[in-house]
């Protein structure tokens, strides 16, 4: 498909899906989400194993668009925060990983979208920022992805400052898994994600899914869930060959995906 304001480009089982509308600042604008959720649905049907979430220009994304909320009714931004959301669900509702190359500044729902990725590296350049305690309206929708990264006090550090983190800082924090320095942006996130698909992607899949529906549970719940998810997927044909390719001392052959991918 043709996307007015993305790139999708593919190497190999990598897709890279990149933001672009660099003289916008990628601010995510109604359509711009609106398009971001239908090619991230059609990646995920697809036969990439991993996915590569990047941006053109002087910022990754600056958030928002405000004229989206300039004089909007109550609807109209209900509409528009559903459709964020719907957004930022989509990249944890894909079965392949997914990991954010983050170059620059991600800001108020940027910073968010990074939050909802699987994975971040970022260059040692790149900013982070949930910017609307310093102005009229408070950053709700990005703290609850910022948060379930980073925790409570940091989060609210962020939340209620404003201020810009750097991408050390962001690293330290457990916002991105790592910052490098510019130069290898690239090749630390090819690196990344090639080490994250390796092994069966219908393995993989699981335990994604698996991973969000237990991680907000209480611990007793999340055994409970795991248990049933664990037990469940060992009896995949993957996981019985990889049982056995461990035990005869051979390189395991994977042949399952998920249901509705590429083969």
């Amino acid at each position: 498909m043709n996307y007015e304001h993305l790139l999708l480009t593919s190497s190999g089982p990598i897709t890279t899906v990149t933001l672009n509308r660099p003289e916008k600042r990628n601010a995510l604008a109604m359509p711009v989400m609106r398009e971001l959720t239908q090619a991230l649905r059609a990646v995920a049907q697809s036969d990439a194993l991993g996915v590569i979430l990047a941006a053109n220009g002087p910022v990754f994304s600056a958030g928002h668009n405000f004229g989206d909320m300039a004089g909007a009714t109550l609807a109209q931004a209900r509409e528009l925060f559903g459709v964020c959301t719907e957004m930022m669900d989509a990249v944890q509702a894909m079965p392949q990983p997914v990991i954010a190359r983050v170059h620059a500044l991600a800001t108020a729902a940027g910073c968010q979208l990074v939050a909802s990725c699987d994975l971040a590296i970022a260059a040692d350049t790149a900013g982070f920022a949930i910017p609307g305690g310093k102005g009229g309206l408070f950053c709700h929708t990005p703290l609850v992805a910022v948060a379930r990264n980073i925790g409570r006090k940091r989060a609210l550090e962020m939340a209620l400052t404003g201020d810009v983190i750097d991408a050390a800082t962001a690293a330290q924090w457990g916002l991105i898994n790592r910052a490098v320095p510019a130069d290898q942006l690239d090749a630390a996130t090819l690196d990344l994600i090639t080490r994250a698909t390796r092994g069966s992607a219908l393995s993989k899949a699981m335990g994604k899914q698996g991973f969000y529906q237990q991680v907000g549970l209480p611990q007793a719940q999340a055994y409970a869930l795991a248990c049933e998810l664990m037990a469940t997927a060992a009896m995949t044909p993957d996981a019985q060959e990889g049982i056995a390719a461990f035990l005869q001392k051979r390189q395991a052959h994977y042949t399952q995906r998920p249901s509705g991918t590429g083969a």
